[in-house]
């Protein structure tokens, strides 16, 4: 992996007390590409996710995002420098309407400057959200709340835009679609880190790739290159991986 790196993670450990989630980690995310991290529960992903968002802060090494160290900035300003991130389980605001949803996400003075742009682009990205901008959020499907999330997301009119588990619970026709929405968004110029536990869907969506493994990277690659039956191995905790 080569080029223009708008997110770098070097060395990364993160501890709980006496607990260490992270071992050593190191990661590249190449401006305009779509990065993967793949891992099964507890390989680390979520508190990898969490320490480039500010919410955990390292015990050593460091997150740089275009060049400037974000280690220990709080969420607040790394949200504010360009990165948003569509959280598992998509933690909608159920009692808002979906445009009052969206609308939270543009809090942030440049983007509240061009909010109405941005709601322009996320409902001709999503169609469904307009049809129901006036609908309580909690009345929403599970794929419908994803969207909303994503959306939200894009709000914030960020330079990347980090998608946890977005799969998660939705039937497979309407995971095809997000994720085809997550090509439209990345063809658009916006990096994408997609963190999923479905291999082979992470492997086809991305450019690149990143294996976790009890908090540590243990395989990485152009995505169309990566062994299959080696990040399977790897997934499972399988012979060195174990």
């Amino acid at each position: 992996m080569s080029g223009d790196y708008i997110l770098e993670v070097e060395n990364l450990n993160v501890c709980y007390g006496d607990f260490q989630a992270i071992f050593d980690a190191s990661m590249r995310f190449e401006r305009g590409k779509i990065i993967s991290i793949i891992g099964s529960n507890g390989a680390g992903k979520s508190t990898l996710l969490n320490s480039i968002m500010g919410l955990h802060k390292p015990s050593s090494g460091k997150i740089t995002f275009e060049g400037m160290d974000v280690s220990f900035l709080k969420t607040s300003k790394i949200v504010g420098l360009g990165v948003s991130m569509s959280p598992e389980g998509s933690m909608i605001f159920e009692s808002m309407n979906v445009r009052e949803n969206l609308l939270m996400g543009a809090y942030l003075q440049h983007s509240k400057a061009k909010r109405d742009e941005l709601l322009e682009k996320v409902y001709a990205l999503f169609p469904v959200l307009q049809e129901k901008s006036g609908q309580l959020a909690t009345f929403l499907s599970g794929g419908q709340r994803q969207m909303l999330a994503l959306a939200r997301a894009i709000m914030s009119d960020p330079k990347i835009i980090i998608c946890d588990e977005l799969s998660l619970g939705l039937a497979p026709i309407i995971i095809k679609d997000i994720y085809d929405k997550i090509k439209e968004i990345n063809s658009a110029g916006m990096t994408v880190i997609l963190v999923e536990q479905e291999l082979i869907r992470s492997l086809k969506y991305s450019d690149y790739s990143y294996v976790m493994v009890k908090g540590r990277v243990v395989l990485e690659g152009a995505s169309a290159d990566m062994p299959v039956d080696e990040v399977r191995d790897a997934y499972f905790g399988i012979n060195k991986y174990a």
